[in-house]
């Protein structure tokens, strides 16, 4: 199979862990194309079932749009069921739970 920038992304969302997040701009920078966070946004629209999209949202920690994984609603319940943390304003706190890439990523 071609190696793709969606390929990669695919790749690195499999590998986040339960209970930790990741962000559209760090997955971009660690498939290759620091630039390109609303690419990612748009492979993950397209992902394979069963990837964890749902770990992934705005760097400030806010969730996805109304359209993505059913909705900000369905994907707070998703992270709440893994333990991860939320601010007071809705936002998950990425201070705490943002996942920290391996080396090889």
């Amino acid at each position: 199979m071609e190696d793709t920038f969606p390929k990669r992304v695919y790749q690195l969302v499999a590998r986040i862990p339960r209970g930790k997040v990741a962000t559209y701009g760090q997955l971009a920078l660690l498939a290759g194309s620091p630039r390109a966070s609303r690419i990612v946004g748009a492979a993950l629209a397209k992902a394979p079932a069963g990837l964890p999209c749902h770990r992934v949202l705005y760097r400030d920690g806010s969730l996805c749009c109304q359209k993505a994984f059913g909705g900000p609603e369905i994907q707070r319940q998703l992270l709440e069921a893994e333990g991860v943390p939320f601010l007071p304003d809705g936002r998950v706190d990425v201070k705490v739970c943002l996942w920290e890439t391996p080396e090889d990523a």
